[in-house]
């Protein structure tokens, strides 16, 4: 398998649709053409259930549903890339902090839960295969640190998410019987150690069936590289797999422009070694690459950038004020990401995406 030089767009037909435009050495050009120009090689897609309101109007973050992730895996076959499926099983954004079942699911519980899981899995898959569109990994849920689909497979109910998860497996093997992708497990902060080995150990002991650890990875709140490197080796060695950071970022800038609301700032970027500038993002990607490539055991597959591409298209936003009270949220909407995009505010490609395609991984 080549090193996985990645990327993750899910909002890419958000800010298509709303007129973002993207330039390569001043050139205005497509975003995948783009992203291949500097060795990208494959695309990550989240996948939630029916991200809508009562009058179809999306909750915000792409309209990231089942049509949305086939029209964007079309483009991504055609631009000769591989594709990697996160499935959320939500209406919305999940994480640590929220697992929130998707509305229709809400009043399904226990055995009829994992069932549902397993029948929307199936579902999911079938129409990929259909389309010809196969991932070449999938992701059974979304940053499942503290389990999904809440309250059921909240943890510390390991046997409870146990079964959701192999429920999920189940399905994409049952579909895929001579082509099943890779499984990949996917928790935050990636430095921690301790949490890693605590939660897989008990994935081994219900004998959950899975090819990758994916880590997020972002250097302002999950530790030091060295604190990855340690993990990453310690992890793939422990329990035999290979790990790959399915999210990372890293601002160019600590500008906000003009939206309150942007998650990355100075006083985060004091967290790291690297300065909030183009120079310091594209170290820090550097530094990451070679942490990764140096995995013992070539188990060091490569890594996704979270939304490179997410510049600050007006009316492109992390979630409408419908998405926002869905989930109590009263934090501002608009773009909290741009600056931690690859592309700066106009859309012109950045230094760190040229310290991508430069990089030949140690072997």
């Amino acid at each position: 398998m080549n090193f996985i030089k990645g990327m993750d767009i899910s909002i890419f037909k958000e800010l298509d649709h709303l007129g973002g435009k993207f330039y390569n050495r001043g050139k205005e050009e497509p975003l995948l053409k783009i992203l291949k120009y500097y060795d990208i090689n494959s695309i990550r897609l989240r996948l939630w259930v029916n991200p809508y309101d009562e009058e179809g109007n999306p909750y915000g973050g792409g309209t990231n549903d089942l049509e949305t992730t086939i029209e964007l895996a079309k483009l991504i076959k055609e631009s000769n890339m591989s594709f990697v499926l996160d499935i959320h099983y939500s209406d919305f954004w999940t994480d640590p902090g929220k697992q929130i079942k998707p509305r229709e699911w809400a009043s399904i519980f226990g055995e009829a839960l994992i069932d549902k899981v397993y029948t929307y899995t199936f579902e999911v898959i079938s129409r990929l295969k259909e389309e010809k569109l196969i991932p070449t990994m999938v992701q059974v849920g979304n940053e499942i640190t503290n389990g999904m689909l809440w309250g059921d497979g909240k943890l510390p109910n390991y046997e409870m998410l146990s079964k959701l998860l192999k429920s999920g497996v189940k399905a994409i093997k049952d579909v895929l019987v001579n082509n099943e992708p890779k499984i990949i497990l996917h928790l935050d902060n990636g430095g921690n150690n301790l949490q890693f080995v605590n939660w897989f150990s008990e994935m081994d002991s219900y004998n959950v069936p899975y090819d990758i650890i994916g880590l997020s990875y972002y250097p302002v709140w999950h530790g030091t590289l060295q604190e990855l490197d340690y993990n990453l080796n310690d992890i793939s060695t422990r329990f035999n797999k290979e790990v790959l950071v399915v999210e990372t970022s890293y601002g160019f800038t600590t500008n906000n422009f003009g939206n309150e609301g942007m998650i990355f700032t100075e006083e985060l970027a004091k967290q790291t070694p690297y300065q909030p500038n183009k120079e310091g993002q594209a170290q820090f990607l550097h530094d990451l690459l070679e942490v990764i490539s140096k995995v013992k055991n070539n188990k060091g597959i490569g890594f996704f950038y979270w939304e490179p591409a997410w510049i600050p298209v007006e009316g492109s936003t992390w979630a409408t004020e419908a998405g926002r009270k869905y989930i109590g949220d009263n934090s501002l909407g608009g773009n909290a990401w741009a600056n931690q995009a690859l592309f700066d505010f106009e859309g012109n490609a950045l230094p760190a995406l040229e310290t991508i395609k430069n990089f030949k991984a140690s072997k």
